[in-house]
């Protein structure tokens, strides 16, 4: 095992985490087709189980499945902060492990709650909300701290198995459902979140000094290239109010939710506009929903490689690098999703959905890695992540909330065009305000300031000195 590099291990982690995370984050979307029949024919035919959601008469079912879906995002957002705080208590295995045991759990928990009563799964789906937003923050502590900022850009693709996970959640979904019944769907996802589980147990640590089997080599290697400013950070007090008052912060934030805001129209809206707009069935539905997804991820690699090499060769500093691959994540998918409402080609139509989805993954090369890059001190970058996440992430719910109030009637394209025209808007004047304030500078907020008087005369490394000519182990 030493002659597979620790960073690489770590990558694939990460790479799982966030790809199990994310199917139990949206198996309900199409569990709950089955949990609560109707009239459809679709629906009767996908479903294989005699159980049902526990649902009263006097309880409308559209109000139900709402509350069920936007219950995930109600403790979500609160627990960036709670993540970030964590983090820096008890280190990111304890907070990404045990956060994922919990989401693991109510998910096996999800089909007895179901039959119970539709409370008790709105509230094991805000566990399931809080917990899964503690990881976001934690990893990216991790990230601060094991990585070196010329493999960075590369290691952030990996955040993107959560796009793996999206696409395989929709076409699993629908075989669990039509050949064993929707129980099965949260008892899959439930127990490939506690295999991930031991998984992380045995082979995550904090830090490279804690890894066992870490070699001299790649130890050496990673201290080189990190910098004394992280690996002093440990003990330092998260500057909470430097980094509400920090404009670069702001600009991650707010150019971060317009993405988002686009991301969640093809994530939550994507299925309903193909069924009642392209007249697609459900398995060719979750199948055209799901795919995107999947090729984004390749995107997502090719577009961090891209970025490491612009820095390693000097062709644009970090910053324009930074910026050039945030435009490329909102104003090309700003644009395609305005023309998708005014395209009758149902081929053209598609491939610019592609097109689109897959261009929204380059912002982890972008503002995504700019966090990093403004506060590398381990627990700085989980504490700006719950900042930024806390303000971007209320996009997950505003952006399907505003979906339903402009499409009253889901087969009238007018309605849907009102909702792309939005999104682009949305999208496109986020980035503007990154394109002003984002910067690639480390904040002054997040050195630590010495108490003694002969640490104040060293001076602190540009950001852009850490880029080492060592080629990277992770492929």
């Amino acid at each position: 095992t030493d002659k597979i590099p620790a960073r690489l291990v770590l990558y694939f982690l990460s790479w799982s985490g966030f790809l199990v995370s994310f199917m139990m984050r949206n198996d309900m979307n199409f569990a709950l087709v089955a949990m609560i029949p109707n009239d459809n024919s679709t629906n009767s035919e996908i479903n294989n189980s005699s159980l049902t959601l526990s649902v009263g008469p006097g309880d409308s079912t559209s109000i139900v499945k709402s509350v069920i879906i936007s219950s995930f995002y109600w403790c979500y957002v609160i627990s960036q902060v709670v993540g970030g705080i964590a983090t820096q208590a008890f280190g990111t295995k304890s907070v990404f492990g045990w956060s994922q045991l919990a989401t693991a759990l109510c998910s096996l928990l999800m089909p007895m709650a179901a039959q119970l009563h539709f409370g008790i799964v709105i509230v094991l789906r805000s566990v399931q909300g809080f917990a899964s937003g503690l990881t976001w923050p934690a990893m990216y502590a991790l990230v601060g701290y094991w990585i070196p900022l010329s493999e960075r850009s590369r290691f952030m693709s990996s955040f993107q198995g959560f796009s793996i996970g999206i696409g395989l959640t929709y076409p699993l979904c629908g075989f669990l459902i039509s050949e064993f019944g929707w129980c099965y769907v949260f008892y899959t996802t439930g127990l490939l979140g506690i295999v991930w589980c031991i998984t992380w147990y045995f082979l995550a640590f904090n830090t490279p000094r804690e890894h066992p089997r870490i070699t001299q080599e790649e130890l050496n290697y990673i201290e080189h290239n990190v910098g004394k400013e992280v690996q002093k950070s440990v003990s330092v007090k998260v500057p909470w109010l430097q980094i509400f008052k920090s404009l670069p912060a702001w600009a991650i934030a707010i150019t971060t939710f317009g993405r988002i805001f686009v991301h969640y129209i093809f994530i939550v809206c994507g299925p309903t506009f193909m069924n009642h707009i392209l007249k697609f069935e459900f398995g060719t539905n979750g199948f055209l929903s799901g795919m995107p997804f999947i090729c984004s991820y390749i995107s997502s690699v090719l577009f961090c490689y891209v970025a490491d090499k612009l820095l390693l060769h000097n062709v644009l500093c970090l910053t324009n690098v930074r910026k050039l691959f945030t435009a490329l994540s909102q104003i090309i998918p700003g644009l395609l999703i305005y023309c998708i409402g005014y395209i009758s080609n149902i081929y053209l139509l598609i491939t610019l959905w592609f097109i689109a989805v897959i261009f929204i993954t380059a912002s982890y090369a972008g503002a995504m890695a700019n966090i990093i890059d403004i506060a590398p001190n381990y627990g700085h970058s989980a504490a700006v992540l719950a900042f930024c996440q806390t303000i971007h992430m209320s996009a997950s719910f505003i952006s399907p909330l505003m979906t339903g109030f402009l499409v009253t009637q889901e087969d009238s394209i007018e309605q849907w065009r009102n909702v792309f025209e939005l999104a682009a808007i949305v999208s496109v004047f986020t980035y503007v305000v990154y394109q002003i304030f984002a910067t690639a500078e480390i904040q002054p907020w997040n050195i630590k300031r010495p108490g003694n008087l002969n640490e104040n005369n060293e001076s602190i490394r540009n950001v852009d000195e850490s880029i080492s000519t060592l080629p990277m182990e992770m492929k």
